[in-house]
């Protein structure tokens, strides 16, 4: 190991990279820590203004990006993602899975269209993302999927017992692309944020975000800044022999 190869392990230049849920919180600065890696970045939400001023933020940054408007829900929608991706930049080589429905409803009152709506954006849509993307992953030298999970899906979550379980789902599914891709080269690893300062958990009230920050032993929301590390080295070749884990980043609240 030298200073030259030590500096690639991070280095995603010619690479392109989707991330959903990419235009505020966690996915905002994953696709600014990206573009700053030296990859080109497509990043999908719902709305079309804010996948615009992302896209333009990030082009003033110095990089080249695409804003898709994508509702997760939509295999249509998600197969349009894949293709706008490809007509732009040609190919795919990174998707972090970060889109998320944090809806909650409690057991025994649960409605199904409550159920539909969480288990297409938190579990349908990144898996159906991924399989869609597959020909181009299967075509890249350093393939990489990064699913966002939460650590919600480690413990006891009565109040989000929907989301939890279906970030629980996704991280069997983590397993199981990263068992039937490995002979295609593709790696796929998970992280587990606990509570990250981002619209998500404030939309809770202070006081209940608080609450979340107090859960972890160091005391205090992260930074939506501090998962930009952790998801790099995920997708980048610093992790090139590790597929089918998950990094829980969390401030020490998941028991481990």
């Amino acid at each position: 190991m030298d200073r030259t190869k030590l500096d690639r392990l991070f280095d995603l230049t010619g690479r392109v990279a989707i991330v959903t849920g990419g235009t505020r919180g966690i996915g905002r600065a994953v696709a600014e820590g990206f573009l700053a890696a030296g990859a080109q970045v497509v990043v999908a939400s719902r709305k079309a203004d804010a996948c615009a001023e992302t896209q333009a933020h990030l082009e003033s940054m110095g990089g080249e990006a695409l804003g898709v408007a994508t509702q997760m829900g939509s295999l249509d929608a998600l197969a349009a993602l894949v293709q706008s991706t490809v007509d732009r930049f040609g190919q795919i080589d990174i998707i972090v899975n970060n889109a998320a429905n944090a809806l909650t409803q409690p057991l025994g009152e649960f409605t199904a269209d409550a159920w539909a709506k969480s288990m297409d954006v938190n579990l349908r849509g990144p898996v159906f993302l991924v399989q869609e993307a597959l020909p181009y992953l299967k075509a890249s030298e350093h393939a990489a999927v990064v699913n966002v999970l939460s650590a919600g899906a480690f413990l006891f979550t009565s109040g989000q017992s929907i989301y939890g379980a279906a970030k629980a789902g996704l991280m069997s599914f983590t397993r199981s692309m990263a068992a039937a891709y490995a002979p295609d080269k593709i790696r796929v690893n998970a992280l587990a944020p606990g509570t990250v300062d981002t619209d998500m958990v404030r939309n809770n009230g202070p006081e209940a975000a608080q609450r979340m920050a107090n859960a972890a032993f160091m005391r205090r929301a992260a930074d939506a800044d501090e998962m930009v590390g952790p998801v790099l080295y995920l997708a980048s070749d610093a992790s090139s022999f590790m597929t089918g884990q998950c990094l829980i980043v969390d401030g020490g609240l998941v028991p481990h």
